[in-house]
């Protein structure tokens, strides 16, 4: 009986195990219920209804919480606007920029004799050529004279004709107007009796004031931007009334954009005093003074400083290469050419080159004006070393000037930035131009033939300089650091460098 039971119990053990129990209620053989969460059960808030919201925002707790937020929004808004004013008030203000007209922008290029400059089809070459001048940022083509007159014989001269042998007016014409399209002006030689060494003027200002007005009139009709006349000495003095009519000529419509036109003296054979007195009675637009490569480094700061500090930088010009002298080059050697580049290029004024200038042309007779080298441009002969090497020197020269032309032209310290005198010596010198927080540009050249110790004081004068442009590499090349208290340049040695705002 008692084997039939446990045989039973067995049994129904086993069924348990078999059986376990479904999702209908039975239970699993642990007792364990097993129960099925419906997949869609989660809660989704709705929000507070209107009347809820309305009841809320009523309670004096929020209230007061939305006035809180309220006020620190705008003692927030006005605390910047405070701090935006302090700071406005308390940075430094940028120097307002001096007027600048086109022949301020950069070098004037003078181009005497057209026919040397581009061979037997004279303005219509010259036009041929205005790519080669814009690569070299020139602003200003000064041309001729290229008037009729006969030596020392008034009745032939005729300033509004041109020399058949340099072209026609329709060739001025042409040329001016393409010119206008590169950004370069046109300025005309109208020097009466140009040709002559003693009687440039035909016997003095009064016997060419009425031709030259008409003439001035005439041209600037037709677009012409500027008139130069040389040998002002031969009328020197001359009252402000005689050369306010000619003035007139050029002055132009006070309108917004309105080109203005330029009158432009050169001051060969004056002191610098009676150029000054010049510049101020004649009104003059920018005056060329005279200047003597070799004079000494204390003659050339006194008529730097003459100039700069009774007059304008924008009515004040420089130029070595005259049509009496000759061109750059043959005055102060190849070996100074880069110098003398480098220093016209950064005085306080507009650099005036004549044609040639940027490859060191030389006159080889003084008589007898130079053809312009144009073939070292083209491919090279590889087996003609000699050829090679004048090439690449040529070329070498051209980039100098180039470079030099585009850093100022860049550059507001170097554009219109004030002179600060530094050094002067027998042959060397040393000044540094500053325009308000733009970089500050220090010229430092020694033309003399033994080395040159500079010592440079000034209050705002860092202890270093970078070197931005150097003529000798070996001894100072581009990019390194220089100590300006004691500056050591080599003989005929140029330095740039150049050195950030301080405040």
């Amino acid at each position: 009986m008692s084997k039939d039971v446990e045989m039973k119990e067995v049994e129904l053990n086993e069924l348990d195990e078999k059986q376990p129990m479904t999702g209908d209620g039975s239970a699993e053989k642990n007792g364990s219920v097993k129960v099925k969460v419906p997949e869609d059960s989660e809660v989704k808030f709705t929000g507070l209804s209107k009347e809820e919201l309305m009841r809320v925002a009523g309670t004096a707790g929020w209230v007061r919480t939305r006035w809180l937020l309220l006020v620190l929004f705008w003692l927030g808004w006005v605390g910047m606007l405070a701090g935006a004013i302090v700071i406005i008030i308390q940075a430094p203000r940028c120097k307002p920029l001096p007027e600048m007209n086109w022949w301020n922008e950069g070098p004037l290029y003078q181009i005497r004799d057209v026919e040397a400059f581009a061979g037997d089809k004279g303005l219509a070459g010259v036009e041929e050529k205005l790519d080669q001048l814009n690569q070299l940022k020139v602003k200003g083509l000064i041309l001729g004279p290229l008037h009729t007159v006969q030596v020392n014989e008034a009745p032939t001269l005729n300033l509004k004709s041109i020399d058949p042998s340099f072209g026609s007016v329709e060739d001025l014409d042409s040329l001016m107007e393409r010119a206008h399209k590169k950004g370069m002006s046109i300025v005309l030689d109208l020097t009466p009796n140009y040709e002559s060494d003693v009687n440039q003027w035909f016997g003095g200002f009064s016997n060419m004031a009425q031709s030259l007005k008409e003439a001035m009139e005439f041209w600037a009709a037709k677009g012409l931007d500027g008139v130069l006349l040389y040998s002002l000495d031969a009328v020197f003095p001359a009252s402000p009334d005689q050369w306010a009519p000619l003035l007139a000529t050029l002055e132009v419509e006070e309108v917004e954009g309105a080109k203005k036109r330029a009158l432009i003296g050169v001051a060969d054979g004056l002191t610098i005093s009676d150029a000054a007195q010049l510049l101020n009675s004649t009104g003059m637009n920018l005056l060329l003074p005279e200047l003597q490569p070799a004079a000494s480094g204390q003659s050339w700061a006194n008529v730097i400083q003459q100039l700069y500090s009774s007059h304008l930088q924008t009515s004040q010009g420089w130029c070595l290469s005259r049509p009496n002298v000759g061109h750059l080059a043959s005055q102060v050697t190849p070996k100074l050419l880069r110098l003398y580049q480098l220093l016209l290029f950064t005085l306080p004024g507009t650099p005036v080159f004549n044609y040639g200038d940027e490859i060191g042309l030389e006159d080889q007779d003084t008589n007898i004006t130079p053809a312009m080298v144009w073939d070292y441009e083209g491919p090279e002969d590889e087996k003609n070393t000699t050829a090679k090497e004048l090439r690449e020197e040529l070329k070498s020269r051209r980039d100098w000037f180039r470079s030099l032309s585009d850093l100022r032209g860049k550059e507001r310290s170097l554009a219109h930035g004030d002179y600060v005198a530094l050094h002067n010596a027998t042959a060397s010198l040393a000044y540094v131009r500053v325009w308000d927080q733009s970089e500050r540009f220090l010229t430092a050249v020694n033309w003399g033939s033994a080395d040159a110790k500079l010592r440079l004081a000034h209050p705002e004068l860092p202890a270093q300089a970078s070197v931005r442009y150097s003529t000798d590499t070996e001894r100072h090349a581009q990019g390194s650091s220089v100590d300006l208290d004691v500056l050591e340049l080599g003989p005929g040695q140029a330095l740039l460098l150049s050195y950030p705002f301080s405040a």
